[in-house]
């Protein structure tokens, strides 16, 4: 079993930079207790996440650890233009000494979608045309590529990940049905589902690899994503759950609710995953 820490960098109501300063020294203390990885959530235009930038943020992280993988879960693939992506891809895994870990991933927010112009009806099949260009280049000397979103022609790559033909992928599922896709392709998945549909999603991964004749050894890791509290005391930890949950809560709901969106009513599953409350999330 390995720990990591998924970061969604949300606002905390303090100047940005000493937000990013402290949450920088957090990564580095992650890098001296030995944790697997870091993961950073990728939102724009909302209190939920201020590393609109993943790249930029990770660039930092490359250089104060020394041991720790890290990468976004995910790059919401729509906002980027591949070619560019296929070179901050790259540079990561290049100043990392090859501990980039690359999530891929569509966005899950039309409104921020909206925001840069792109229509979310499009955004999946933007999605799946800029991950095979992306891998293709990664694994190229020379990238051409035609599709309906993006296209080039003769490129030279120039800039080479360290891990070849790319570093590890990782991939967000929800249901059972997704987890087909990154058991064909060797792809690291993580949840945030309740336990008895990660044992569904589980099952359906692990089923889908023995049907193709997919070795377990190496098997690709299987993640979830809890929130946890550490402190002194069990007393303690919970005193802090209490009064930081509801905060991150209304981070994570702030643009449907500036949307004139009740979420508890218009979205029951998100609901039950975060409820209103930290003794409710426990129950």
């Amino acid at each position: 079993m390995k720990f990591g820490v998924f970061d969604h960098l949300d606002h905390e109501g303090i100047p940005l930079d000493q937000l990013y300063a402290n949450r920088l020294r957090l990564v580095e203390a992650y890098d001296r207790a030995g944790l697997y990885a870091y993961h950073l959530a990728e939102h724009h235009s909302t209190p939920l996440g201020c590393a609109a930038s993943p790249s930029v943020f990770l660039a930092a992280v490359a250089q104060r650890t020394k041991t720790l993988r890290f990468g976004p879960l995910v790059y919401a693939l729509p906002f980027y233009n591949p070619m560019r992506l296929i070179e901050e891809i790259c540079m990561l895994d290049q100043m990392s000494g090859g501990r980039f870990q690359l999530g891929i991933g569509r966005g899950v927010s039309h409104y921020e979608s909206e925001f840069y112009g792109i229509e979310f009806d499009q955004s999946q099949w933007m999605y799946h045309e800029a991950f095979q260009m992306i891998l293709k280049g990664l694994a190229s000397d020379e990238l051409t590529f035609e599709g309906k979103f993006y296209r080039c022609h003769n490129v030279p790559m120039m800039l080479r990940p360290r891990q070849r033909p790319h570093p590890p992928l990782w991939y967000g599922i929800a249901v059972p049905e997704s987890a087909d896709w990154p058991a064909a392709n060797d792809v690291n998945i993580v949840t945030l589902v309740p336990r008895a549909a990660v044992r569904a999603i589980v099952d359906r991964f692990c089923a889908t690899r023995a049907k193709l004749g997919k070795c377990t050894d190496p098997m690709p890791l299987m993640g979830v994503t809890r929130h946890l509290v550490v402190a002194g005391t069990d007393a303690e930890a919970e005193r802090i759950a209490r009064r930081a949950y509801p905060r991150w809560r209304e981070s994570f709901t702030w643009l449907w609710k500036k949307h004139g969106i009740d979420v508890d009513e218009k979205f029951p599953m998100i609901a039950g995953l975060y409820p209103p409350s930290w003794d409710d999330l426990q129950s």
